[in-house]
C-alpha cells in the first residue's frame, strides 16, 4: 500500500487550487516512483478549531478504515507581514506559531506555553514541502482574528520576529498531526499584506494561481 498524505485547506477555493495543480492525480508523483503517496485534498474549515476538528475527523476516519494518512499539509492563502513577503509568492513554514493563543498582562502578551498550558508552536518538517526556488520560508502564525490595524501588525512582528505570514490553520492542523505522531508543513500564496484592513487590495486570483502553480511544481509526494 502507498504511504497516503493528507493536504488540509480551509475553504472550497484553496482545495480546488490545489486540486487543479495535481490535474486530478491521486497517486504523486507516478505510482512507480519510490516516493509515491496517494494524495486526499479536504476542506476542513476557517480558523484554528475547525480546522484541528476536521483534520482530526479525517485521520480518524482514515484509521478506522486501516488506511492511515503519514503525513499532513496545512495548504492556502494568507497575509504578508510588509517587507517579509509580497503578493503572490509562496510561504514555507518553518514553525506554525499560535500567535494569539495566552494571556494578556500589564507587561505584555504571554504566551500559553510560557503559562505552563501546552504549546504555542509546531515546527515544520522541512522533507515534506521542501521551498521551491523563489519561496520564502518562515513562521506563518495562525491567529483567531485577522488582523487589520497597523497597531495590532506591529505588534505581531515585534512579538514573533521570525513570522512571514499569517493565516488561521496552520495550528490547528498542526495539532492534529502531531496527536497522531505525524509530520506537518504548511504551504501559504500571499493574497495580501497585513495591516489596515483595505480588502480592495486583496489579491486572491494571484494567491490561488500561484498556490496552483505550486503544487503542480512541487509533487507534494
Amino acid at each position: 500500500m502507498l504511504p497516503r498524505l493528507l493536504i488540509a485547506t480551509a475553504v472550497a477555493a484553496e482545495r480546488d487550487a490545489v486540486l487543479a495543480g495535481l490535474g486530478g492525480a491521486t497517486v504523486l508523483p507516478d505510482p512507480l516512483a519510490p516516493n509515491a503517496a496517494e494524495v486526499t485534498v479536504v476542506e476542513v474549515g476557517v480558523g484554528p478549531t475547525q480546522a484541528a476538528a476536521g483534520t482530526s475527523r479525517e485521520i480518524a476516519v482514515a484509521l478506522a478504515d486501516s488506511a492511515p494518512y503519514q503525513a499532513v499539509i496545512c495548504a492556502g492563502i494568507a497575509g504578508a507581514y510588509p517587507g517579509r513577503a509580497q503578493i503572490g509568492d509562496i510561504v514555507v513554514a518553518t514553525a506554525s506559531v499560535a500567535a494569539d493563543l495566552g494571556a494578556e498582562s500589564p507587561g505584555g502578551f504571554i504566551p500559553v506555553d510560557e503559562l505552563g498550558f501546552g504549546v504555542n508552536r509546531y515546527a515544520a518538517d522541512p522533507t515534506l514541502f521542501p521551498p521551491q526556488a523563489g519561496a520564502i520560508s518562515g513562521e506563518i502564525l495562525s491567529v483567531s482574528t485577522a488582523t487589520g490595524t497597523a497597531e495590532t501588525c506591529a505588534a505581531l512582528t515585534t512579538r514573533y520576529p521570525g513570522a512571514v505570514a499569517e493565516a488561521m490553520e496552520g495550528f490547528g492542523v498542526a495539532t492534529a498531526a502531531a496527536q497522531q505522531g505525524l509530520p506537518f508543513a504548511e504551504v501559504r500564496a500571499i493574497s495580501n499584506l497585513v495591516g489596515p484592513r483595505d480588502t480592495a487590495s486583496w489579491r486572491f486570483d494571484l494567491a490561488l494561481a500561484a498556490l496552483t502553480r505550486t503544487f503542480s511544481i512541487q509533487g507534494v509526494a
